[in-house]
């Protein structure tokens, strides 16, 4: 099992101690958790993109370059891309640029996005939300697919009559997973692509998206990809030797943010009895100790059938030395029994 991390590189003040965060101060912080997790043998590290003031990653492939020159080992992702605003030869210039960089390191991970700020920002409009992802992921596949793009242009995307895309991946494609969050048209269509799954449990029961992935592989299986089906478990949570300073730790931070979003999106404060209830063996939430985490997540994988598991640990705003003892953890005592199993 490959195992990992990803975040958004979150910004603002520290919910315990009052200290501002700016962006340079994440990025720097970040470069040197990337380098860590690197070191220590973890498989993948994702970046996320955002376009909110809370958020350090706008352009997730640019950070991405940075830690491709810093690191030797771990692959390189999105986490994700917002294709539906992007533009997908640039998208894949980038990663491919990343991937030469890092020597063969790069994916992307494509979706649409948990937030809608870059409709606007970049020009779209919120009732193209599914044609625009649709068409743009039709073309950023066949960019993927050879050096010369025949594309016969769609509403949301231009013709090109076999130009090249350059540079071209150091192995002659780049990995394209889909990411989802739990929709049967996202599970059916990563399936008929051939394309890896990453399914984002935020909330609810981990193993009711069980008939999800099975769909997912179903869909690949009937499209002819049934060797190339992968699932992805991307999850939240953190670690610590102390399953309760795992847990005391984590809570302000994830507070913060969920109570934030949910001002917005119309849910109430999260209480510490929801988190502790969400932190449990059937909760989405994967804090606690390494004989927890490994027990949980092991307990998942006969029923969802995943062969990676990331873990956004940097929620909100967390101190830096324990996020770095959180990733040693995860790296030394969680990734080794993983793979075991």
């Amino acid at each position: 099992m490959e195992v990992g991390l990803y975040t958004f590189g979150d910004v603002g003040r520290d919910p315990v101690t009052g200290a501002e965060v700016d962006a340079q101060a994440r990025l720097g912080n970040l470069l040197e958790e990337i380098r860590l997790a690197d070191e220590l043998g973890l498989d993948i590290f994702g970046l996320g993109e955002h376009h909110r003031p809370n958020y350090a990653i706008s352009s997730p492939a640019t950070v991405l370059a940075a830690a491709a020159a810093q690191t030797k080992n771990i692959k390189l992702s999105s986490a994700v891309t917002v294709l539906s605003s992007e533009d997908p030869i640039r998208v894949y210039q980038q990663f491919a640029t990343i991937d030469a960089i890092s020597g063969g390191r790069a994916e992307i991970m494509a979706g649409r996005g948990s937030f809608i700020e870059s409709f606007p920002l970049f020009g779209y409009e919120l009732k193209d939300y599914d044609a625009l992802f649709e068409e743009k992921l039709a073309m950023l596949m066949a960019i993927n697919d050879g050096e010369k793009l025949n594309w016969p242009g769609t509403e949301f995307t231009q013709k090109v009559e076999g130009l090249g895309i350059y540079p071209r991946p150091v192995n002659g494609s780049l990995p394209i997973w889909i990411a989802a969050g739990g929709t049967p048209q996202s599970m059916v269509r990563a399936g008929a692509y051939g394309a890896p799954l990453a399914l984002a449990i935020i909330g609810g029961e981990p193993r009711r998206f069980a008939p999800l992935a099975d769909l997912y592989r179903r869909a690949a299986e009937q499209s002819g990809h049934k060797e190339k089906a992968r699932v992805s478990l991307n999850v939240h949570g953190f670690l610590h030797e102390d399953s309760q300073k795992a847990a005391d730790i984590f809570f302000p931070a994830q507070k913060a943010v969920m109570d934030q979003i949910g001002r917005e999106r119309g849910w109430g404060p999260q209480s510490r009895a929801q988190f502790d209830a969400s932190i449990g063996p059937e909760g989405a939430n994967f804090v606690g100790s390494p004989a927890q985490i490994v027990d949980k997540i092991l307990g998942l994988k006969e029923d969802l059938g995943f062969d990676r598991v990331t873990i956004q640990m940097a929620i909100g705003i967390i101190d830096h030395a324990e996020m770095l003892k959180a990733i040693e953890v995860l790296g030394t005592k969680v990734a080794p029994e993983l793979r075991k199993g």
